[in-house]
């Protein structure tokens, strides 16, 4: 079992910048890529961020070049850097994990809001 506990959310105005983090716990030897999902009102989750084992990403194109994923093995932590924020970024943000037996895991969720 994986937990991911998500923090860092908040109000920003645009062009402003957040940093999410998604802290695993649990069996997290057997992750085998992380990724970041948001959901806004009225529209269904998306991907946009992911990461495996092995350090490669990949970015959806409307978040490439602004939001950064990275992770750091010791502190267990999935990071998410987002610059030059846009009200259409504001959703809710989620942590997801793929463990190597084909289970997957969620972090609760944080609230991004980008005031025009």
């Amino acid at each position: 079992q994986v937990q991911l506990v998500e923090s860092g959310g908040g109000v920003v105005q645009a062009g402003g910048s957040l940093r999410l983090s998604c802290l695993a716990s649990g069996s997290i030897d057997v992750i085998n890529s992380m990724h970041w999902y948001r959901q806004a009102p009225g529209r269904r989750r998306e991907f946009f961020a992911g990461m495996t084992s092995a350090g490669h990403t990949d970015y959806i194109d409307s978040v490439r070049g602004r939001f950064t994923i990275s992770g750091d093995n010791v502190k267990k932590t999935l990071y998410l850097q987002m610059n030059s924020l846009k009200p259409d970024d504001t959703a809710v943000y989620y942590c997801h994990a793929w463990d190597s037996r084909g289970v997957d895991y969620w972090g609760q969720g944080t609230q991004v809001t980008v005031s025009s």
